[in-house]
């Protein structure tokens, strides 16, 4: 490498704006052992950079970017936009922050100053054989931690070797479809059901079938007469996605039975399972399954924070083997940090105390933001009897407007769904999802459902 080969590097850096104005550049001495080059070829390529006003020398102190200079960037390519302009659209509307978002805790309440002692705790207590490639199962410590959680709090029966630590809802289903699947299995999947999941299986599964969702849950019947031969079953039997119904007791031991009879697979993703407001938390499916057929998925980012994506699998014992040897492969897990930063938060009773803490608060917040819908928009919502969860549905009395009603809202930044989106059959039910969880008063709930009040009227009197 010569130094016009420097040169060309550090210009084109400074036009793209990689290198912006007073960044600090390497020495000469480090810069050539960082290339293996000569102190004269660096040297010789800073003094022509110096020289165009591209860097400036502060002697002791360094070499920088000129801070004076007025750079107009390169244009660079945008980046394409997906295929799937609908899974395009939800994710840009995800990721722009606004009011009445799906799946955030309340922020506001969680206990910043505790998590920041318990993380700077497990930086102080890293050891060197803590820096090698973790297990593919996950920090031991943690699986124990929530082996305990799950079997006291959702009644399950595990032991921490059946405990798989994954990156996220997406990765644990991803995980277990790579590990299990055949491309000739039939996987079924509720109708209507968790958008982007629904999204990640028409990419992965051959043969998907979809499975209607009524007051009772998971259409059990319907499933038997129409797809007794299905291998799999993802299902959110807790609190559903996003009709937030709970499946009955009843269709609980008949989709076990099937599943035992036909030796099938059920994936229950135990989606909102901890917030139940006016009765007591029903234990998990998983916590029914004698025969070892239930594959349980659980996560903390809807009880923690979303930016940590740590979640979790129960799997039955026989099949560890088959997902240690997957999870080496496609490498689903964490590092380490954050593992041991959750496990002290589980261990040392904190999770506990948070989300006892947030049960009466969500309750609290939900009303509130229902009382708001129903002062603002009399006759317009219908609302459906449920028991928990972080969202609402307010149904359409009249019309099928949905995803119009959605973009009004959302040009308010009041970030809902069209819950339209989430079936995949034509047989639909209309309305907005929004989440409550971030609502701090009445007065606030109030004044964000009023914020789109004149367009929504309008829309609605000429459907």
């Amino acid at each position: 490498m010569g130094y016009k080969d420097i040169y060309q590097r550090y210009t084109q850096s400074i036009l793209s704006g990689s290198l912006k104005p007073g960044e600090k550049v390497p020495s000469i001495r480090v810069l050539a052992q960082d290339l293996g080059v000569a102190k004269k070829t660096v040297e010789t390529a800073y003094d022509i950079l110096i020289g165009e006003g591209y860097l400036v020398s502060q002697g002791a102190k360094g070499t920088i970017v000129n801070p004076d200079l007025d750079i107009q960037k390169t244009p660079t390519a945008a980046t394409p936009p997906l295929e799937d302009a609908k899974l395009q659209e939800l994710l840009d509307l995800r990721d722009t922050p606004g009011f009445l978002r799906l799946g955030i805790p309340a922020l506001d309440v969680f206990p910043h100053k505790k998590w920041l002692l318990l993380s700077g705790k497990a930086i102080r207590t890293m050891r060197p054989e803590d820096m090698i490639i973790p297990s593919a199962m996950g920090y031991e410590p943690l699986r124990h931690a929530i082996a305990n959680y799950v079997n006291i709090s959702r009644g399950l029966n595990c032991a921490a070797e059946q405990v798989f630590i994954t990156s996220g809802y997406k990765h644990s289903l991803a995980l277990i479809l790579q590990a299990m699947t055949s491309p000739k299995d039939k996987v079924l999947f509720e109708d209507p059901g968790y958008l982007f999941g629904q999204k990640l299986l028409k990419r992965m599964v051959l043969n998907l079938h979809y499975v209607p969702v009524d007051s009772e849950g998971l259409d059990v019947d319907y499933l038997i007469r129409n797809h007794a031969d299905a291998r799999f079953v993802i299902t959110t039997p807790s609190h559903h996605s996003p009709l937030a119904v709970t499946l009955s007791l009843p269709r609980r031991n008949r989709l076990l039975q099937w599943a035992q009879d036909t030796d099938a697979w059920i994936i229950e993703d135990d989606y909102d399972g901890e917030f139940h407001y006016t009765r007591k938390v029903m234990p998990a499916l998983k916590s029914l399954d004698t025969q070892e057929r239930v594959i349980y998925v659980g996560t903390f980012s809807k009880t923690i924070m979303p930016s940590m994506r740590v979640s979790y699998l129960v799997i039955p014992k026989a099949l560890i083997g088959k997902f240690v040897e997957t999870g080496e492969i496609v490498e689903t897990g964490q590092p380490l940090l954050p593992q041991k930063i959750l496990t002290a938060f589980l261990a040392e009773g904190h999770f506990f105390k948070h989300l006892k803490a947030m049960r009466p608060l969500y309750q609290q917040r939900r009303m509130m933001l229902y009382n708001a819908l129903q002062q603002i928009y009399p006759g317009i919502f219908e609302f459906e009897q449920t028991d928990g969860g972080m969202h609402i549905v307010a149904l359409l009395k009249k019309g099928t407007l949905d995803s119009k009603l959605a973009n009004i809202w959302q040009e308010h930044k009041l970030m809902v769904f069209p819950l339209s989106a989430w079936y995949a059959g034509t047989s639909r039910r209309y309305g907005l999802i929004m989440g409550y969880t971030n609502v701090p008063s009445e007065q606030e709930a109030l004044r964000l459902v009023s914020l789109p009040y004149k367009e929504t009227m309008i829309l609605l009197a000429t459907s």
